[in-house]
């Protein structure tokens, strides 16, 4: 599955909907549902911009999304007319597309890995069992725990 590299607070802002454009220097063909990584690396001055104060999970996938378009921006004052959707700070000066996302979902367990620039490759492992009921059982128990159950 593909997956893409985003600077935490962002990759928190994105898995928890808040985030629904992500800005990039470079455009993409790729259309459909990805893994979003977390790297080590944190944007402090970001997190006391946005007044994020809580301890991130880096150096993992921590959820995914769907990209659905990729939006071309032509000038610095169209960037800041989507700064509610984005949330980047002034310097973005160098960025001209911005990858629309929809049906963001946080992972329960946050998978360890290595990040990579662009959109990567990550093999998760599928699950064993053969039993097609059993397997919707256990997406059910998922769907319940992150909407239902969650506290």
């Amino acid at each position: 599955m593909k997956c893409l590299s985003v600077s935490q607070p962002f990759a928190d802002l994105i898995i928890s909907g808040k985030k629904t454009i992500e800005l990039r220097k470079w455009n993409t063909n790729f259309r459909g549902e990805f893994l979003i990584h977390a790297p080590l690396k944190i944007r402090v001055e970001d997190c006391k911009r946005l007044k994020m104060n809580k301890k991130f999970v880096t150096g993992a996938i921590i959820g995914k999304a769907e990209i659905y378009d990729v939006k071309k921006y032509n000038s610095i004052r169209e960037i800041k007319m989507d700064q509610k959707f984005h949330l980047a700070s002034k310097n973005f000066h160098d960025k001209t597309f911005g990858f629309r996302l929809k049906n963001a979902k946080s992972l329960r367990i946050p998978i360890t890995c290595k990040g990579q620039l662009g959109f990567f490759d990550v093999d998760i492992p599928k699950t064993k069992i053969k039993n097609t009921e059993i397997v919707s059982e256990i997406i059910d128990e998922e769907y319940r725990y992150q909407w239902i159950g969650h506290h």
